[in-house]
């Protein structure tokens, strides 16, 4: 090794040794990786095309910390190809160029083809992604791009083409423990040398805290390892405090396992339906900071608008499904603002449970009745021999008659002058209970007029 290579060397491992914890302890294979199963699992294709080399354009789609940089570094040392890297926030014309010119220059010197990775690639503009395109397709760049956006909005339909788009999710709570205990305790790429320990309520709740997002634990961890002293028996102790200094977080009394955490979605259902934004607001704010699923929240919001609004505001359930979709796709942290107006919109909505009541007891007639006949003239009659039988025979077409209503036998006979939908009249149901008065009473007194003639 001559001077200027072991110069190299050298401030190549200075630099490593410096970097933050969350580039040291990045994994180097697949073996190594925590989490992602379902698509790097050992059966599953993804892994087998890194095993075997054969690996084409791909898009690696997710959250924050969820390990796309370290698929693309692991996919760097497992190839054979030439790994080039670039990150979109800062590459220009001039970068891409000289991407090109090199991939071309290896495949023809050296037969090699070049991957190259680009993270955050949704910074590229239309016109950058365009320039990429024709290398892409005659297979002088095998294309890798990371992605905390979603690939169907900003990147290009041809470029997602010629492209398999994987989406990471979020780590589970137990391998976000699994990471930083190994950060704790591994002496080669952790912090393992420093002599910490690590306490279990400490792990549990930097887990839960980090959000699915492996960086954010690991920096809080070396942070405490480096700022902490050490104890009488001369290790660091992380502890619940040290902890919660670290990620500047406060450990809120929610266990997603425990009865704490059917505590507080009852109280946040029960204010929506007591009509208490405040009190809603701040439930929905003690769920969101411990870390509870966006998705088990807002479906608690679209059940409260069906169950406990219904027809007095009709538009709640629509909110609430909008709100649902948004924030699955847009994530913390602006799904708050998403929630928060729709656990408000439903708390501040006129009440009915008129829609449930009618369910509920039309489920307990049913159970009680049995199998009762649809009345002849409501049955099928488009299918080839429905005449003989008689059905649909009688029935009477609802838009031929004035406002589109007319007297007829719609539940079984059995059944007939059962009610199980009362609107109370709080809200829209108002409107609908006049409208219902009225064309009944109109078609009362039009068949009553055509009975006297």
């Amino acid at each position: 090794m001559d001077n200027m290579d072991l110069f190299s060397y050298l401030r190549e491992k200075n630099m490593e040794k410096e970097s933050p914890l969350a580039a040291r302890i990045r994994p180097t294979t697949l073996e190594e990786i925590v989490g992602q199963q379902h698509i790097i699992g050992k059966d599953k294709m993804l892994y087998r095309a890194i095993r075997a080399d054969k690996l084409g354009s791909l898009i690696l789609y997710g959250p924050p910390g969820t390990g796309k940089t370290t698929l693309a570094k692991v996919i760097a040392n497992t190839t054979s190809a030439e790994f080039l890297q670039m990150n979109a926030t800062v590459a220009g014309k001039k970068d891409m160029e000289e991407v090109v010119a090199k991939a071309k220059d290896c495949a023809a010197m050296y037969g090699k083809k070049t991957i190259l990775f680009i993270d955050e690639i949704h910074r590229f503009n239309k016109g950058q992604q365009d320039y990429l395109l024709p290398f892409v397709e005659d297979g002088t760049l095998t294309l890798i791009g990371a992605t905390t956006e979603n690939p169907y909005f900003e990147v290009n339909s041809a470029l997602l083409s010629r492209s398999m788009v994987f989406e990471l999710k979020p780590l589970q709570k137990e391998e976000i423990m699994t990471l930083i205990s190994r950060a704790v305790y591994d002496k080669d790429k952790g912090m393992g040398a420093y002599g910490a320990v690590i306490d279990q309520e400490a792990l549990m709740f930097l887990a839960d805290a980090a959000g699915g997002d492996a960086r954010h634990a690991l920096n809080a961890i070396e942070l405490g390892i480096k700022t902490t002293e050490r104890g009488e028996d001369g290790a660091i102790h992380i502890t619940l405090e040290v902890a919660q200094e670290c990620i500047q977080k406060r450990a809120v009394r929610y266990d997603k396992t425990g009865d704490n955490h059917y505590d507080t979605i009852s109280a946040f259902i029960k204010s929506m339906r007591g009509s208490d934004p405040d009190a809603a607001v701040y439930y929905l704010a003690k769920m969101l900071y411990a870390g509870e699923s966006l998705t088990f929240i807002a479906r608690r919001i679209m059940i409260c608008a069906a169950e406990d609004v219904g027809t007095a505001d009709p538009q709640a359930l629509t909110v609430a499904v909008s709100a649902a979709q948004a924030a699955e796709r847009i994530g913390m942290p602006e799904a708050q603002l998403i929630l928060s107006e729709a656990a408000v919109y439903v708390a501040c909505a006129p009440k009915s449970n008129a829609c449930s009541n009618a369910i509920w007891e039309a489920m307990q007639t049913v159970e009680e009745t049995g199998n009762l006949p649809v009345p002849v003239h409501l049955q099928d009659a488009h299918y080839k021999g429905a005449a003989k039988l008689g059905h649909g025979e009688g029935y009477l077409y609802a838009h031929d008659y004035p406002n589109h209503y007319v007297r007829q036998q719609y539940l079984p006979y059995e059944l007939s002058g059962k009610e199980f939908y009362r609107p109370d009249g709080n809200g829209y149901e108002q409107k609908i209970k006049e409208h219902m008065s009225r064309i009944k009473k109109e078609a009362q007194q039009t068949s009553k007029a055509e009975g006297e003639v």
